[in-house]
C-alpha cells in the first residue's frame, strides 16, 4: 500500500494590518527625524550624525520594503508560484542584509579618512541630536517590537531585518552621544571617527546575520537549531517504522517549516495509522506542520528484488538521497 499526504496546517503567516500600522508609524517617526538630523549633521560637520542620517535612511528603505513584501506575501498560490509569493519577504531580509554590508564598508573608509585627519566637530550639536535621536529609535523600536513578535505566531524574517536597523541605529545613536560628550569635554574630534566605527561595527554583525539567515533559507538547509540525522532517527523509533530515507527538511519561509520522506511500514500494518503518528511527532516535537510522506510496506522476503533492501547499507529506492533511518539507530 502507498500513501502520500501532505499536512496543511501552515505555520507562517503574514503579519495582520495591526502589525502594518505600527510599522507604519516608525517609518513615519523616522524620516521625519531623519531630515532634521542630516541638515543638523552638515552644520557640525558630524560624520557620526551624517553616518546615522544615512543608516536611518536604510531603516526607511528597509521598512517601506517589509510593508511591500508583507502584500506580496499575502497574496494566494497561483500558476507557478504553488507557495504563492511567500518567500518575497527572505529577499527583503536578504536585501537588508547586504544594505547594511554596503552601507559600513562605505562608512568605515570614510571614519578611517577622518582618523588620519580629524576636521573641526561642534560636540553640543552632536550630543544634542544624538540623545534626541536616542529617543526617536526607542518609540521606532518599540513600534517595531510590537510587529517583530505577533501574538500567537511566529516572528518573520522580513520583520526581524528591518528590527536589525533600528535597534543597530539606536546602538549607534548612544554611541555618537558619547562622542559628541567626550568632543564638548574635551575637544577630541576623533571621537567622532572612533563612533562611526563602532556604528560600522554593530551594521556588520547584523547584516552578516540576516544574509546567513536567509541564504540557509535559499539553499534549503534544515531549520536552524534542527539536527536531520536526529529527526530521522526519532521517526524510525516510532511504532512499526521499518525504515525513514530520502529525508528532507527545509524552510519556505519564516515560521513555515517543510518535510518530506520515504517511509517504510512493518508487514501487516495499518500505513495510514503510521503516517498520522509520524506526522503528530512533526508536529507535536519539531514544529513541522508541512509534512508529505510517502509510505509503503516492507516488501515480503520472498518478493525482494534488486532495488529492495538486503543489507544495512542498501537503499530501497533507486536514487536515494541521504541515509537511511531504521529502528535502534541511534540520535546524532
Amino acid at each position: 500500500m502507498t500513501g502520500g499526504h501532505d499536512g496543511h496546517r501552515h505555520a507562517g503567516g503574514v503579519p495582520g494590518e495591526a502589525d502594518a500600522r505600527w510599522l507604519a508609524g516608525s517609518l513615519a517617526l523616522i524620516v521625519a527625524f531623519m531630515g532634521a538630523e542630516i541638515a543638523a549633521g552638515i552644520l557640525a560637520h558630524s560624520l557620526a550624525l551624517v553616518s546615522d542620517a544615512a543608516h536611518m535612511l536604510t531603516d526607511a528603505a528597509s521598512i517601506g520594503l517589509v510593508l511591500a513584501t508583507m502584500r506580496l506575501a499575502a497574496k494566494p498560490p497561483a500558476g507557478g508560484y504553488t507557495y504563492g509569493l511567500k518567500r518575497a519577504e527572505i529577499l527583503s531580509a536578504q536585501a537588508n542584509g547586504i544594505t547594511l554590508v554596503v552601507l559600513a564598508a562605505w562608512l568605515g573608509y570614510a571614519a578611517i579618512r577622518r582618523l588620519i585627519t580629524p576636521p573641526p566637530v561642534t560636540g553640543g550639536v552632536v550630543l544634542g541630536v544624538a540623545l534626541a535621536g536616542v529617543c526617536v529609535n526607542l518609540a521606532a523600536t518599540c513600534m517595531m517590537a510590537r510587529a517583530r513578535r505577533p501574538a500567537g505566531g511566529h516572528g518573520s524574517l522580513n520583520v526581524e531585518g528591518a528590527f536589525a536597523h533600528i535597534v543597530t541605529d539606536l546602538y549607534a545613536f548612544a554611541a555618537t552621544a558619547v562622542a559628541g560628550l567626550v568632543i564638548l569635554l574635551t575637544g577630541f574630534a576623533r571621537a567622532d571617527a572612533i563612533a562611526t566605527l563602532v556604528v560600522v561595527g554593530l551594521m556588520l554583525r547584523a547584516g552578516g546575520g540576516l544574509i546567513r539567515a536567509s541564504g540557509r533559507i535559499f539553499l534549503e538547509a534544515a531549520p536552524a537549531g534542527l539536527e536531520p540525522a536526529a529527526l530521522g532517527a526519532a521517526m524510525a523509533g516510532r511504532p512499526h517504522v521499518a525504515e525513514v530515507h530520502d529525508l528532507h527538511v527545509w524552510v519556505i519561509t519564516s515560521g513555515m517549516h517543510a518535510a518530506s520522506a520515504h517511509v517504510l511500514v512493518a508487514p501487516g500494518q495499518d500505513c495510514h495509522t503510521v503516517r498520522a503518528d509520524l506526522e503528530g511527532l512533526l508536529a507535536r516535537e519539531y514544529g513541522i506542520t508541512h509534512a508529505t510522506l510517502q509510505v509503503d510496506h516492507v516488501p515480503e522476503p520472498l518478493l525482494k528484488v534488486s532495488r529492495i533492501p538486503s543489507g544495512p547499507g542498501e537503499p530501497h529506492c533507486g536514487d536515494p538521497h541521504g541515509p537511511c533511518y531504521r529502528p535502534g539507530d541511534r540520535e546524532h
